[in-house]
Protein backbone atom coordinates (compact mmCIF):
# COMPACT_ATOMS: atom_id res chain seq x y z
CA UNK A 1 0.00 0.00 0.00
CA UNK A 2 3.24 2.35 0.62
CA UNK A 3 4.53 2.05 -2.76
CA UNK A 4 0.95 2.27 -4.41
CA UNK A 5 0.28 5.38 -3.10
CA UNK A 6 3.68 6.77 -3.13
CA UNK A 7 3.72 5.88 -7.00
CA UNK A 8 0.14 7.53 -7.54
CA UNK A 9 1.26 10.56 -5.23
CA UNK A 10 4.13 11.01 -7.33
CA UNK A 11 2.83 10.47 -10.65
CA UNK A 12 0.16 13.16 -9.92
CA UNK A 13 2.92 15.46 -8.54
CA UNK A 14 5.13 15.23 -11.91
CA UNK A 15 1.88 16.20 -14.01
CA UNK A 16 0.89 18.91 -11.68
CA UNK A 17 4.06 20.57 -11.78
CA UNK A 18 4.51 20.37 -14.47
CA UNK A 19 1.16 22.25 -15.18
CA UNK A 20 1.55 25.35 -12.91
CA UNK A 21 5.06 25.58 -14.24
CA UNK A 22 3.75 25.94 -17.67
CA UNK A 23 1.14 28.41 -16.25
CA UNK A 24 3.71 30.55 -14.27
CA UNK A 25 6.51 30.29 -17.19
CA UNK A 26 3.92 32.11 -19.59
CA UNK A 27 2.44 34.31 -16.73
CA UNK A 28 6.40 36.03 -15.98
CA UNK A 29 7.76 35.37 -19.45
CA UNK A 30 5.39 36.03 -22.08
CA UNK A 31 4.90 40.17 -21.31
CA UNK A 32 8.41 40.45 -21.71
CA UNK A 33 10.08 38.32 -23.40
CA UNK A 34 7.63 37.54 -26.30
CA UNK A 35 7.16 41.25 -26.68
CA UNK A 36 11.17 41.43 -27.43
CA UNK A 37 10.50 38.69 -30.22
CA UNK A 38 7.80 41.02 -31.61
CA UNK A 39 9.90 43.79 -31.92
CA UNK A 40 12.49 42.24 -33.25
CA UNK A 41 14.80 42.27 -30.10
CA UNK A 42 15.27 38.65 -28.99
CA UNK A 43 16.58 35.52 -30.97
CA UNK A 44 14.78 32.13 -30.50
CA UNK A 45 17.48 30.77 -28.87
CA UNK A 46 17.59 33.94 -26.51
CA UNK A 47 13.88 33.17 -26.02
CA UNK A 48 14.60 29.14 -25.02
CA UNK A 49 17.36 30.44 -22.50
CA UNK A 50 15.20 33.04 -20.83
CA UNK A 51 12.72 30.46 -20.16
CA UNK A 52 14.74 27.69 -19.22
CA UNK A 53 16.60 30.07 -16.34
CA UNK A 54 13.02 30.97 -15.20
CA UNK A 55 12.25 27.72 -14.57
CA UNK A 56 13.48 27.28 -11.01
CA UNK A 57 12.61 30.99 -10.16
CA UNK A 58 8.48 29.78 -10.97
CA UNK A 59 9.21 26.40 -9.04
CA UNK A 60 9.49 27.94 -5.73
CA UNK A 61 5.90 28.33 -6.13
CA UNK A 62 4.91 25.21 -8.44
CA UNK A 63 6.30 22.85 -6.35
CA UNK A 64 4.35 23.72 -3.39
CA UNK A 65 1.06 24.32 -5.30
CA UNK A 66 1.51 21.01 -7.32
CA UNK A 67 2.45 19.11 -3.99
CA UNK A 68 -1.20 20.27 -2.71
CA UNK A 69 -2.89 19.42 -5.64
CA UNK A 70 -1.56 16.32 -6.03
CA UNK A 71 -2.41 15.06 -2.31
CA UNK A 72 -5.89 16.57 -2.64
CA UNK A 73 -6.86 14.68 -5.94
CA UNK A 74 -4.99 11.37 -5.09
CA UNK A 75 -6.47 10.82 -1.89
CA UNK A 76 -9.92 12.19 -2.71
CA UNK A 77 -10.38 9.37 -5.21
CA UNK A 78 -8.48 7.09 -2.30
CA UNK A 79 -11.37 8.09 -0.38
CA UNK A 80 -14.26 8.09 -2.60
CA UNK A 81 -13.56 4.64 -3.97
CA UNK A 82 -13.58 3.10 -0.56
CA UNK A 83 -10.04 2.29 -0.58
CA UNK A 84 -9.48 4.02 2.45
CA UNK A 85 -11.95 2.35 4.44
CA UNK A 86 -10.50 -1.43 3.24
CA UNK A 87 -7.52 -0.19 4.58
CA UNK A 88 -8.61 0.90 7.58
CA UNK A 89 -10.82 -2.43 8.21
CA UNK A 90 -7.51 -4.12 7.38
CA UNK A 91 -6.33 -2.72 10.61
CA UNK A 92 -3.58 0.09 8.92
CA UNK A 93 -4.48 3.66 10.68
CA UNK A 94 -4.39 7.14 8.31
CA UNK A 95 -1.11 7.99 9.94
CA UNK A 96 0.73 4.72 9.12
CA UNK A 97 -0.47 4.82 5.71
CA UNK A 98 0.64 8.34 5.17
CA UNK A 99 3.61 8.63 6.33
CA UNK A 100 5.81 7.80 3.00
CA UNK A 101 4.11 11.23 2.02
CA UNK A 102 4.44 12.90 5.44
CA UNK A 103 8.13 12.06 4.49
CA UNK A 104 7.86 13.20 0.62
CA UNK A 105 6.53 16.29 1.92
CA UNK A 106 9.54 16.98 4.15
CA UNK A 107 12.24 16.08 1.30
CA UNK A 108 10.70 17.97 -0.90
CA UNK A 109 10.88 20.83 2.07
CA UNK A 110 14.50 20.22 1.70
CA UNK A 111 14.51 20.53 -1.98
CA UNK A 112 12.49 23.80 -2.05
CA UNK A 113 14.93 25.53 0.17
CA UNK A 114 18.08 24.75 -1.74
CA UNK A 115 15.88 26.58 -4.88
CA UNK A 116 14.40 29.45 -2.73
CA UNK A 117 17.88 30.39 -1.02
CA UNK A 118 20.27 29.39 -3.22
CA UNK A 119 19.32 28.18 -7.08
CA UNK A 120 16.00 30.61 -8.17
CA UNK A 121 17.69 33.61 -6.82
CA UNK A 122 20.86 33.42 -8.95
CA UNK A 123 18.62 31.84 -12.32
CA UNK A 124 16.78 35.18 -11.65
CA UNK A 125 19.82 37.48 -11.94
CA UNK A 126 20.68 35.33 -14.88
CA UNK A 127 17.39 35.58 -16.43
CA UNK A 128 17.56 39.57 -16.08
CA UNK A 129 20.94 39.98 -17.72
CA UNK A 130 19.87 38.36 -20.51
CA UNK A 131 16.57 40.30 -21.06
CA UNK A 132 18.55 43.70 -20.02
CA UNK A 133 20.29 43.07 -23.01
CA UNK A 134 17.80 42.47 -25.47
CA UNK A 135 16.23 45.60 -24.34
CA UNK A 136 16.99 49.33 -23.06
CA UNK A 137 16.18 49.40 -19.81
CA UNK A 138 15.07 52.02 -17.94
CA UNK A 139 17.91 54.79 -16.31
CA UNK A 140 16.94 54.84 -12.65
CA UNK A 141 17.13 50.70 -12.95
CA UNK A 142 20.66 51.44 -12.19
CA UNK A 143 19.72 52.44 -8.94
CA UNK A 144 17.55 49.80 -7.72
CA UNK A 145 15.21 50.65 -4.46
CA UNK A 146 15.13 49.34 -1.61
CA UNK A 147 18.84 47.98 -1.05
CA UNK A 148 22.36 49.55 -0.75
CA UNK A 149 24.34 50.07 -3.81
CA UNK A 150 27.44 51.36 -3.90
CA UNK A 151 27.86 53.21 -7.55
CA UNK A 152 31.55 53.30 -7.32
CA UNK A 153 34.43 53.68 -4.66
CA UNK A 154 32.95 57.07 -3.39
CA UNK A 155 29.27 57.02 -3.36
CA UNK A 156 26.64 54.71 -2.23
CA UNK A 157 22.94 55.28 -2.70
CA UNK A 158 19.44 54.35 -0.55
CA UNK A 159 16.22 54.80 -2.63
CA UNK A 160 13.05 53.87 -0.78
CA UNK A 161 10.98 53.81 -3.88
CA UNK A 162 11.53 54.35 -7.81
CA UNK A 163 8.57 55.09 -10.06
CA UNK A 164 10.67 54.29 -12.89
CA UNK A 165 11.51 57.48 -13.30
CA UNK A 166 11.60 59.76 -10.50
CA UNK A 167 13.57 58.05 -6.95
CA UNK A 168 12.27 58.67 -4.07
CA UNK A 169 13.20 59.43 -0.81
CA UNK A 170 17.11 59.04 -1.85
CA UNK A 171 19.97 58.59 1.11
CA UNK A 172 24.00 59.49 -0.62
CA UNK A 173 26.79 58.55 1.50
CA UNK A 174 29.98 59.76 0.35
CA UNK A 175 33.59 58.20 1.36
CA UNK A 176 37.21 60.03 1.56
CA UNK A 177 40.53 58.86 0.24
CA UNK A 178 40.17 56.70 3.28
CA UNK A 179 36.92 54.89 2.93
CA UNK A 180 35.21 57.35 6.00
CA UNK A 181 32.03 58.97 5.67
CA UNK A 182 32.60 62.82 5.52
CA UNK A 183 28.72 63.18 3.92
CA UNK A 184 25.11 62.07 4.10
CA UNK A 185 22.30 63.95 1.81
CA UNK A 186 19.16 62.59 2.33
CA UNK A 187 16.83 63.78 -0.81
CA UNK A 188 12.72 63.62 -1.09
CA UNK A 189 13.39 62.65 -4.46
CA UNK A 190 16.10 62.47 -7.27
CA UNK A 191 16.47 61.54 -11.22
CA UNK A 192 19.23 59.81 -12.99
CA UNK A 193 20.36 60.39 -16.16
CA UNK A 194 23.55 58.58 -17.88
CA UNK A 195 26.65 59.80 -20.02
CA UNK A 196 28.67 57.06 -21.30
CA UNK A 197 30.15 55.90 -18.20
CA UNK A 198 29.24 58.81 -15.87
CA UNK A 199 25.90 58.85 -14.04
CA UNK A 200 24.45 62.50 -13.05
CA UNK A 201 21.64 62.24 -10.42
CA UNK A 202 19.84 64.72 -9.39
CA UNK A 203 18.32 65.34 -5.86
CA UNK A 204 15.83 67.78 -4.60
CA UNK A 205 14.96 68.66 -1.81
CA UNK A 206 17.88 67.90 0.12
CA UNK A 207 19.27 68.09 3.95
CA UNK A 208 23.15 67.35 4.09
CA UNK A 209 25.61 66.46 7.28
CA UNK A 210 29.03 66.83 6.33
CA UNK A 211 32.47 66.55 7.62
CA UNK A 212 35.19 69.61 7.55
CA UNK A 213 38.30 69.81 8.98
CA UNK A 214 37.05 67.67 11.49
CA UNK A 215 34.04 68.82 12.50
CA UNK A 216 30.48 68.01 11.08
CA UNK A 217 27.66 69.95 9.93
CA UNK A 218 24.15 70.47 9.03
CA UNK A 219 22.44 72.43 5.91
CA UNK A 220 19.81 71.94 3.39
CA UNK A 221 19.88 72.65 0.10
CA UNK A 222 17.31 72.81 -2.69
CA UNK A 223 19.01 70.88 -5.49
CA UNK A 224 21.77 69.30 -5.81
CA UNK A 225 23.70 67.58 -8.54
CA UNK A 226 26.18 64.52 -7.77
CA UNK A 227 28.66 63.26 -11.02
CA UNK A 228 29.54 59.76 -10.48
CA UNK A 229 31.82 58.26 -12.12
CA UNK A 230 31.52 54.75 -13.08
CA UNK A 231 34.45 53.55 -14.63
CA UNK A 232 36.28 52.65 -11.12
CA UNK A 233 32.97 51.24 -9.51
CA UNK A 234 33.85 47.29 -8.42
CA UNK A 235 31.23 44.66 -8.89
CA UNK A 236 28.67 46.84 -10.93
CA UNK A 237 26.80 43.52 -12.00
CA UNK A 238 26.86 42.44 -8.07
CA UNK A 239 25.85 45.64 -6.73
CA UNK A 240 22.53 45.70 -9.32
CA UNK A 241 20.55 42.75 -7.81
CA UNK A 242 17.47 43.61 -6.03
CA UNK A 243 16.69 42.04 -2.75
CA UNK A 244 14.40 40.06 -3.93
CA UNK A 245 16.68 38.56 -6.27
CA UNK A 246 19.43 37.75 -3.56
CA UNK A 247 20.57 34.28 -2.33
CA UNK A 248 20.62 33.86 1.54
CA UNK A 249 24.32 34.68 1.92
CA UNK A 250 23.69 37.57 0.03
CA UNK A 251 20.76 39.01 2.11
CA UNK A 252 23.00 38.35 5.20
CA UNK A 253 25.96 40.32 3.81
CA UNK A 254 23.47 43.26 3.08
CA UNK A 255 22.30 43.25 6.11
CA UNK A 256 25.76 43.48 7.59
CA UNK A 257 26.43 46.44 5.19
CA UNK A 258 22.98 47.97 6.59
CA UNK A 259 24.79 47.98 9.65
CA UNK A 260 28.04 49.36 8.75
CA UNK A 261 26.69 52.12 6.38
CA UNK A 262 24.42 53.75 9.18
CA UNK A 263 26.96 54.39 12.16
CA UNK A 264 26.52 57.42 13.68
CA UNK A 265 29.18 59.75 13.38
CA UNK A 266 30.69 61.90 16.37
CA UNK A 267 28.91 65.56 16.26
CA UNK A 268 30.66 68.81 16.88
CA UNK A 269 28.97 71.78 15.32
CA UNK A 270 25.32 70.49 16.47
CA UNK A 271 23.88 71.28 19.11
CA UNK A 272 22.13 68.09 21.65
CA UNK A 273 19.18 68.62 20.20
CA UNK A 274 20.23 68.63 16.39
CA UNK A 275 22.30 65.46 17.18
CA UNK A 276 20.08 63.27 19.03
CA UNK A 277 17.41 64.44 15.82
CA UNK A 278 19.83 63.20 13.58
CA UNK A 279 20.54 60.06 15.65
CA UNK A 280 16.52 59.52 15.59
CA UNK A 281 16.30 59.58 11.63
CA UNK A 282 19.40 57.82 11.10
CA UNK A 283 18.15 54.80 13.26
CA UNK A 284 14.77 54.76 11.72
CA UNK A 285 16.41 54.36 8.35
CA UNK A 286 18.78 51.59 9.69
CA UNK A 287 15.34 50.10 10.89
CA UNK A 288 13.36 50.32 7.75
CA UNK A 289 16.35 49.00 5.65
CA UNK A 290 16.91 46.11 7.82
CA UNK A 291 13.45 45.22 7.95
CA UNK A 292 13.11 45.49 3.88
CA UNK A 293 15.91 42.76 3.99
CA UNK A 294 14.73 40.61 6.79
CA UNK A 295 11.61 40.20 5.25
CA UNK A 296 13.27 38.78 2.00
CA UNK A 297 15.08 36.44 4.24
CA UNK A 298 12.07 35.00 6.08
CA UNK A 299 10.33 34.73 3.16
CA UNK A 300 12.86 32.27 1.25
CA UNK A 301 13.06 30.35 4.65
CA UNK A 302 8.66 30.56 5.03
CA UNK A 303 8.41 29.60 1.62
CA UNK A 304 10.18 26.57 1.60
CA UNK A 305 7.83 24.84 4.42
CA UNK A 306 4.77 25.22 2.04
CA UNK A 307 4.90 21.41 0.78
CA UNK A 308 5.00 20.03 3.87
CA UNK A 309 1.96 22.77 5.42
CA UNK A 310 -0.02 22.02 2.08
CA UNK A 311 0.30 17.83 2.79
CA UNK A 312 -0.97 18.01 6.19
CA UNK A 313 -3.72 20.12 5.92
CA UNK A 314 -4.27 18.30 2.29
CA UNK A 315 -4.72 15.09 3.26
CA UNK A 316 -7.42 15.00 5.60
CA UNK A 317 -9.02 17.98 3.77
CA UNK A 318 -9.80 15.13 0.86
CA UNK A 319 -10.72 12.71 2.68
CA UNK A 320 -13.36 14.68 4.32
CA UNK A 321 -14.51 15.89 0.90
CA UNK A 322 -14.90 12.34 -0.14
CA UNK A 323 -14.82 13.33 -3.64
CA UNK A 324 -12.76 11.82 -6.83
CA UNK A 325 -13.73 14.45 -9.70
CA UNK A 326 -10.57 16.54 -10.84
CA UNK A 327 -12.23 20.13 -10.80
CA UNK A 328 -13.14 19.40 -7.04
CA UNK A 329 -9.33 19.09 -6.39
CA UNK A 330 -7.91 21.54 -8.38
CA UNK A 331 -11.07 24.28 -6.77
CA UNK A 332 -9.62 23.31 -2.88
CA UNK A 333 -5.97 23.76 -4.14
CA UNK A 334 -6.74 27.13 -5.64
CA UNK A 335 -8.78 28.30 -2.63
CA UNK A 336 -6.04 26.95 0.00
CA UNK A 337 -3.27 28.66 -2.57
CA UNK A 338 -4.90 31.68 -2.42
CA UNK A 339 -4.87 32.12 1.46
CA UNK A 340 -1.50 31.01 2.04
CA UNK A 341 0.48 33.41 -0.56
CA UNK A 342 -2.16 36.22 0.73
CA UNK A 343 -0.28 36.21 3.95
CA UNK A 344 2.92 36.00 2.30
CA UNK A 345 1.81 39.37 -0.18
CA UNK A 346 0.91 41.57 2.98
CA UNK A 347 4.16 40.42 4.53
CA UNK A 348 6.00 42.06 1.95
CA UNK A 349 3.77 44.75 1.47
CA UNK A 350 4.57 45.83 5.06
CA UNK A 351 7.77 45.65 4.72
CA UNK A 352 8.39 49.43 5.08
CA UNK A 353 6.89 49.35 8.59
CA UNK A 354 8.82 47.49 10.75
CA UNK A 355 6.86 48.04 13.78
CA UNK A 356 4.27 46.02 12.36
CA UNK A 357 6.97 42.45 11.87
CA UNK A 358 6.38 41.97 8.34
CA UNK A 359 8.83 39.44 8.61
CA UNK A 360 6.61 37.51 11.27
CA UNK A 361 3.91 37.50 9.14
CA UNK A 362 5.07 35.36 6.88
CA UNK A 363 4.98 32.84 9.00
CA UNK A 364 1.36 32.49 10.26
CA UNK A 365 0.66 30.72 7.16
CA UNK A 366 3.11 28.03 7.63
CA UNK A 367 1.93 27.80 11.55
CA UNK A 368 -1.77 28.33 10.74
CA UNK A 369 -1.54 25.00 7.68
CA UNK A 370 0.42 22.60 9.71
CA UNK A 371 -1.66 23.28 13.30
CA UNK A 372 -5.05 22.84 11.30
CA UNK A 373 -3.33 19.93 9.37
CA UNK A 374 -2.01 18.36 12.17
CA UNK A 375 -5.80 18.54 14.12
CA UNK A 376 -7.65 17.43 11.08
CA UNK A 377 -5.38 13.91 10.59
CA UNK A 378 -5.55 13.49 14.32
CA UNK A 379 -9.57 13.38 14.13
CA UNK A 380 -9.56 12.15 10.60
CA UNK A 381 -7.37 9.14 12.29
CA UNK A 382 -9.96 8.38 15.16
CA UNK A 383 -12.83 8.51 12.41
CA UNK A 384 -14.22 11.62 14.02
Amino acid sequence: MHLYLTRQVIATLLMTVAVFTFVLLLGNGLKEIMGLLVNGQATVSGIVEAFGLLIPFVLVFALPMGMLTATLLVFGRFSADNELTAVRASGVSLLTLISPVLVLSVILSGFSAWINMEVAPRSRVAYKKITSAMQLKAISTSIPEGRYVKANNEFSFFVGYSDGIFLHDVLVTRVDTNQATDMFIHAESGRVDTTNQTLVVSLFKAKTMERENGLWTSGERGKMVLTVDMADSTNKNEEAIKLSDMTFPQLQQELTNVETVFALPPYSKMTHDQWKNEQRVMAQYKLDRSSRIMVEMHREVALSLACFGFSLVGIPLAIRAHRRETNVGIFMALILVFIYYAFVVIGQSLAGHPNLAPHLILWIPNFLFQITGAILLYKANRGI
